[in-house]
């Protein structure tokens, strides 16, 4: 169960490499703890619009300063705490909101560890807040270094592909 990008994805992104590699791992670590299954669909070094209602937010400090953004869909919210939980919620409930939390604190905690020895490292994060909400809009500064990567879930009962997405940001600013 990993998230994997397909080459011809990387060769067309200036993405720096350790912060995707870092996501991809990380996400992908996550979702073996919830049960599921994710793949890379795209990756982007500008912000991109996040179509998920679910954000889990986080600042790290250290080498760096900035955050990270975890957006997914409802139904991706749903099943990931489900799995992660071994609970059964069906809808969007203040317990997958606290579980949306959970993984992000996860997912960003794998990144952490993965970028600790390179520019990128970050010694603290914060607790993790997260938005809930339709057309949640995030303004970037410029000149961070920044990079987007959208995963899809298997999940083939979904019947439109925002269901499926989880979309994992960070924007760092180097000290």
């Amino acid at each position: 169960m990993s998230a994997v990008a397909e080459p011809s994805v990387l060769q067309s992104v200036s993405v720096r490499p350790e912060l995707l590699d870092a996501v991809q791992k990380s996400v992908s670590n996550a979702m073996v703890m919830c049960g599921l299954k994710v793949r890379c669909t795209g990756v982007s070094s500008v912000p991109t619009q996040q179509t998920g209602i679910v954000t889990g937010m986080i600042g790290v400090h250290g080498k760096v300063t900035g955050f990270a953004t975890v957006n997914m869909a409802e139904r991706f919210a749903v099943r990931a705490v489900e799995g992660l939980l071994g609970d059964e919620h069906g809808k969007l409930t203040s317990m997958v909101v606290d579980g949306a939390g959970e993984i992000t604190n996860i997912i960003v905690g794998g990144i952490k560890s993965s970028l600790a020895k390179t520019e990128f490292g970050f010694s603290h994060i914060t607790v993790p807040s997260v938005l809930v909400g339709q057309n949640v809009t995030i303004a970037y500064a410029r000149g961070l270094n920044f990079a987007t990567v959208s995963f899809e879930l298997d999940d083939p009962e979904a019947v439109r592909l925002e269901e499926r997405m989880m979309h994992v940001s960070l924007s760092l600013l180097t000290l």
